[in-house]
């Protein structure tokens, strides 16, 4: 249910970022959320509507309509998280095939923010896994996602600033994803690049290759040719929904597993995210690689 919330920044806000504000404020509620309601105009400083960057001086008054109850994402779970690198700025973790990133109004628990809430938290918790999320607790920032299907690393922000940092790095493509796959069908070239427009169909609630899609572009290299299965190593150029999937299906390869594309049935996806490469948000210079292979 949504309110209206007012709330006067003090002394101690001089100077903070109007999103910064609004994430400490309400830390139980997602980041991208968060600045949406900012960006939709639901969000105003002293009668005024704000943009995200807006820097509050004391006295300030922020009023927003905000639905609270979307807290769940925040709720801390003591679930099992593969962590592959971690520290005072970030966590970078290998997602299982099969875990939602984030909750839905239809699965609100057993995600990985739900075990990340636990796992950075920990030693607030002391054991009760009930407790109410602070200001105190550290908020996990999602940057970038994968589908529920899909496995692989993930960068995830440990404070507003670097979420921010990395936030503009992954916009301005500074970031360097790779995936694996297995492919239906024995693929000829070597290499090559996919180039077929995006955009969803709304009547079958699918995206797929549409005409008056967005502009999407896929770079493969064959890794390993079987009998009847290719694996392939995939760079997105671009990232629209469902990209690697909708490009290899669109090729006559769809993936290992992606039935509703034509994929053979599998007990899972067969994608996975085995690589990232990034500058780190808190020098910006130092370069952080992490690879994580897979068999499928």
């Amino acid at each position: 249910m949504t309110s209206r919330i007012e709330i006067v920044a003090t002394d101690q806000h001089y100077k903070m970022r109007l999103d910064d504000f609004l994430f400490d404020k309400f830390n139980g509620l997602s980041k991208m959320y968060l600045r949406e309601l900012v960006k939709n105009a639901h969000c105003e400083v002293n009668g005024r509507h704000e943009n995200i960057g807006y820097k509050l001086r004391p006295n300030d008054v922020v009023e927003i309509s905000v639905d609270t109850s979307r807290e769940t994402a925040m709720r801390p779970e003591n679930v099992a998280v593969d962590i592959v690198f971690e520290d005072e700025h970030l966590i970078v973790v290998n997602k299982p095939a099969g875990t939602l990133v984030h909750p839905t109004h239809r699965d609100k628990s057993g995600t990985l923010l739900n075990a990340l809430a636990y796992h950075l938290n920990r030693s607030r918790i002391e054991g009760f896994e009930d407790a109410v999320v602070s200001t105190a607790f550290i908020r996990a920032g999602l940057i970038h996602r994968l589908d529920k299907q899909t496995s692989g690393l993930m960068v995830v922000a440990k404070t507003a600033r670097a979420h921010r940092i990395l936030a503009e790095h992954f916009k301005r493509k500074l970031v360097e994803k790779r995936y694996l796959a297995l492919v239906d069908g024995v693929i000829g070239d070597d290499d090559g690049t996919i180039v077929q427009p995006i955009g969803r169909f709304a009547e079958q609630k699918l995206w797929g290759v549409k005409a008056d899609g967005k502009h999407a572009e896929t770079r493969f290299w064959v890794r390993q040719r079987f009998a009847d299965k290719t694996l392939v190593e995939l760079e997105p150029v671009t990232g629209r929904t469902n990209q690697l999937r909708i490009h290899l299906a669109a090729i006559g390869h769809p993936i290992v597993g992606d039935a509703a594309r034509g994929g053979t049935e599998f007990q899972r996806l067969c994608l996975h995210a085995y690589r990232i490469a990034f500058r780190h948000p808190a020098d910006g210079n130092s370069l952080m690689k992490f690879e994580r292979a897979i068999e499928f």
